[in-house]
């Protein structure tokens, strides 16, 4: 799967918001080809697991942590979360989830598997989140803008409170298109950051580039 501009913005919000945090341990949900995790493992000095059901991407995974400076704390399982043994919790787990519930599927089977919800839902997944996390622990996930309020209240009703949330614009001109939000079991009042990526055609925000720049070579 190619890096997503949106996945990228997950990650450099979710390490800003941990820097903040106490955290020995994180668990990434659906890990992919691990950019998540390496993303954090950049920030954040604890160990990391990612598990991941596709066993593609779960090599593609091995690989690439194995590749990274931070080797020795990143590790890859392959497994169904729903059916992973819960020897252990974590102080926070990271999530991209299938965003397209419902939508017009290609003729990529795995394709598919990674970008809809044909094998983790929203409450499946916020089931796992719960089986898995500290008490006191906090979890980020990236969604559709749209999708966003729907996933609030079902994580709401599951215990989980938004503490910030980062709302995502194509550009100043557009409407927001992505959410990423950062929550725990603590009700409070969240709060919300608007970014646009692009100024205009091709030239990045000021606020895109601040909160890239540490990942992203050419800025």
């Amino acid at each position: 799967m190619k890096v997503c501009t949106d996945a990228c913005l997950q990650g450099a919000f979710t390490a800003q918001y941990l820097l903040t945090q106490p955290v020995g341990r994180i668990l990434d949900i659906g890990t992919g080809t691990g950019l998540l995790s390496l993303m954090l493992a950049q920030q954040i000095p604890v160990s990391i697991t990612g598990v991941e059901l596709d066993t593609a991407a779960a090599a593609q995974a091995r690989q690439n942590f194995a590749a990274s400076p931070w080797a020795e704390r990143l590790l890859v399982t392959q497994a169904d979360i729903r059916a992973w043994p819960f020897t252990q919790l974590y102080d926070h787990i990271i999530t991209n989830p299938p965003f397209y519930e419902g939508s017009l599927k290609s003729g990529d089977t795995l394709r598919n598997q990674a970008m809809h919800a044909t094998t983790l839902g929203y409450e499946a997944l916020l089931q796992a989140i719960s089986d898995h996390l500290q008490q006191e622990g906090s979890f980020s996930v990236l969604l559709p803008y749209a999708a966003f309020p729907g996933f609030r209240q079902l994580a709401e009703a599951a215990g989980f409170y938004p503490q910030q949330i980062l709302e995502v614009k194509q550009s100043v001109q557009h409407g927001y298109f992505r959410a990423v939000g950062i929550f725990s079991r603590q009700p409070v009042t969240p709060v919300i950051i608007s970014l646009a990526i692009y100024e205009k055609q091709n030239v990045y925000t000021p606020e895109f580039v601040a909160l890239l720049q540490p990942y992203y070579l050419y800025l």
